[in-house]
């Protein structure tokens, strides 16, 4: 199931960080920063730490200060996998939470709630446990542009089946999806000229590396904030 790379480096959540608000969407409790005359989203989903995350709300206020309504949900309900809580694994924690088929589901009414309020573009990217989500949502062509950043659980069935532009970010050091299953992406998404993709293997860095980092290392920061830039890139270019 989860691999320890999916527990290292656990940030310490804070529901008061970020420049953004708390409110409620499609059932579910989101962050959501920046103007809501946008018109072009993009959703956020997190790892397995959850929405509240320092390090992903900064991201959040980042991608928001481009001009996009940045959409974070709670997909966990307030209950984030604790790895202090010894006795709840990370394989029980999942179980508990339906994996990600649940996560797509409860994505459906969000992206409702988003269109609701006039947003016409809406991408998705996701990190580690909620990149399979996005990949669902871009089978199903329910965003414009997909992004994956250290995925897990994604698998090359996956990739065959996604129909909308997509990048992915790995990371040189990741026993969730390694280079070579990434080279393989690339191939198979090479073989999709009508679905515009970018892969790109991140030298020295390990899974995790565009959240979980600590922001007093330079060289983690300047690492995840050049993926942050290739991840907005997309959405400029794909969500209009």
């Amino acid at each position: 199931m989860s691999g320890p790379q999916c527990c290292e480096n656990p940030p310490a959540l804070n529901s008061g960080s970020g420049s953004g608000h708390v409110e409620k969407l499609g059932g579910l409790d989101a962050y959501v920063s920046g103007s809501p005359d946008s018109k072009l989203c993009v959703l956020l989903i997190s790892d397995v730490f959850g929405y509240e995350a320092p390090n992903l709300r900064a991201l959040a206020d980042k991608v928001a200060a481009s001009g996009f309504y940045v959409v974070v949900p709670d997909y966990f309900y307030g209950d984030p996998y604790d790895p202090s809580n010894q006795e709840r694994s990370i394989t029980v924690w999942i179980k508990d939470h339906g994996a990600q088929d649940k996560g797509f589901e409860d994505t459906k009414p969000v992206l409702e709630a988003i269109k609701s309020k006039g947003i016409t573009g809406i991408g998705a990217a996701g990190m580690c446990w909620g990149a399979k989500v996005v990949v669902e949502l871009s089978k199903q062509e329910l965003i414009q542009a997909a992004v994956l950043m250290h995925p897990s659980f994604v698998t090359v069935d996956d990739i065959k089946s996604g129909k909308v532009p997509i990048a992915i970010l790995g990371a040189e050091i990741d026993n969730m999806s390694p280079p070579a299953l990434l080279k393989q992406f690339e191939e198979i998404l090479a073989s999709k000229p009508e679905v515009n993709s970018y892969v790109k293997i991140h030298p020295k860095v390990s899974h995790g590396w565009t959240v979980r980092y600590s922001t007093d290392d330079a060289e983690a920061v300047k690492a995840a904030e050049e993926a942050h830039k290739e991840m907005l890139d997309w959405f400029v270019t794909y969500v209009k």
